[in-house]
């Protein structure tokens, strides 16, 4: 059996979007007779949220490695909190051990913690072991967002960094997975010496096995009463700014239709959930105040702050019905779509018309999407999405054709990473 090395420095009980991509494969590795070794942080060492329920959809079986770091007491005082650079070194020395002992095929990064990356340029000049990077986000960045975060020396020295490491890693490397055609695009254009065939568009696996482990174990939500005989409609996931006009423009149609339907409305709550990525205090409320504005603030419920994976599912399931904003980037791909349609409730997607979730929801006939083409149709989208509302809440599931959403499962995202490893090794 061929063996991979996967450095995931997210992994559970840490809850977090990185680690899932690999979390929601390794049970499928093995039919296409690939092995992982799995090379990850010491999650006591790691801030965030944190979800014991993860380890319990981690098979015994599986080779993991733990590395340490530098103690955050030891570096806070000249700023060092990243837990990528505190473990930088001991990632790459007990790699070392792995690789020589375990002998490898080659190695996977899939994380956010971009400068770990550089380690795939290590090992392949001192073992000649190929590497391929999962580019989930964007390393160098041309961030748009708080303008006080981009003009702080850490966001600085980040972005020089990024530019001095994304080059050294992309030249050497072997392939490149992308959870969006964007940033593709974008690698293209910045280093000549990259090819379109280096380069493979894949999102997130559905991860159908933990909503069958939800559906015979099911948690509580700390956030509604799915018993209190209200309409609870959700969206669990990220706001920001890029998403602020699909958001406005369901609003506009919401107050619309409340008004002109007032008894079929008289009995909703939507609740926002994890909308900030910020820890802590720092966690910003951005879906709120476009409810005001828009006059719907008494049925709006918005709570920032990141919650833990399977409570994120949880949610899904005690829904009434789910929506989805997407940004006004075309490039935008989420992911998260797919637990949304594994759900089962009456779906309402609103979208750029060129984003790859479009397909998606047509392909599967999943739900309700609405699109737009630019910021410039805020009546028109409102009017589509009125149009939308009275379907959304009189449908009582949904008609999915779970033959057409097969592609999507993680075990084919599984085969297709398999078959590229199996291509870059032969």
């Amino acid at each position: 059996m061929k063996r991979v090395l996967i450095v995931t420095p997210n992994w559970p009980p840490i809850s977090c979007p990185d680690m899932h991509r690999v979390r929601m494969s390794v049970q499928f590795f093995s039919k296409f007779d690939w092995e992982p070794l799995i090379l990850k942080i010491n999650p006591e060492e790691q801030e965030g949220i944190k979800d014991n329920t993860l380890n319990n959809t981690i098979s015994d079986c599986l080779k993991i490695w733990e590395a340490g770091c530098l103690p955050k007491f030891c570096t806070s005082w000249f700023g060092l909190n990243n837990i990528g650079l505190r473990s930088f070194f001991h990632l790459a020395l007990l790699g070392n051990e792995i690789i020589e002992k375990e002998k490898p095929d080659l190695a996977f990064f899939s994380t956010t913690m971009f400068p770990l990356m550089s380690l795939g340029r290590y090992w392949y000049s001192k073992y000649r072991l190929p590497y391929v990077l999962d580019f989930q986000d964007p390393w160098v960045s041309d961030y748009k967002g708080d303008r006080f975060y981009a003009q702080s020396w850490k966001y600085k020295l980040s972005q020089a960094l990024a530019k001095l490491l994304e080059p050294f890693c992309l030249r050497q490397v072997a392939h490149i997975i992308s959870v969006s055609p964007g940033y593709v695009d974008t690698l293209l254009k910045r280093y000549a010496w990259l090819k379109s065939d280096q380069f493979t568009v894949l999102p997130f696996g559905a991860a159908e096995t933990d909503f069958d482990y939800l559906r015979k174990y099911p948690i509580k939500n700390s956030y509604f009463n799915p018993h209190d005989g209200k309409q609870h409609w959700v969206y669990v996931g990220r706001g920001g700014t890029d998403m602020a006009f699909a958001v406005r423009s369901f609003f506009q149609a919401l107050r619309e239709i409340r008004q002109q339907e007032p008894k079929k409305f008289n009995n909703l709550l939507l609740h926002f959930i994890g909308t900030d990525y910020a820890p802590g205090n720092l966690a910003r409320k951005t879906i709120e105040p476009l409810a005001k504005e828009s006059g719907i603030e008494d049925i709006v419920q918005e709570y920032p702050h990141r919650i833990p994976y399977f409570e994120a599912l949880q949610c899904l399931l005690d829904a009434d019905a789910l929506i989805v904003p997407g940004s006004d980037d075309p490039s935008y791909t989420a992911s998260k779509i797919y637990p949304y349609i594994q759900a089962k409730k009456p779906l309402l997607a609103i979208f750029h018309e060129k984003s790859s979730v479009v397909d998606v929801l047509h392909s599967t006939k999943a739900g309700t999407v609405v699109t737009f083409s630019s910021k410039n149709e805020t009546f028109k989208l409102s009017q589509a999405i009125f149009k939308s509302l009275l379907k959304l809440i009189t449908l009582p599931t949904q008609a999915t054709d779970w033959q057409a959403f097969e592609p999507y499962s993680a075990q084919n995202m599984t085969h297709i990473m398999s078959t590229i490893f199996d291509e870059i090794i032969s």
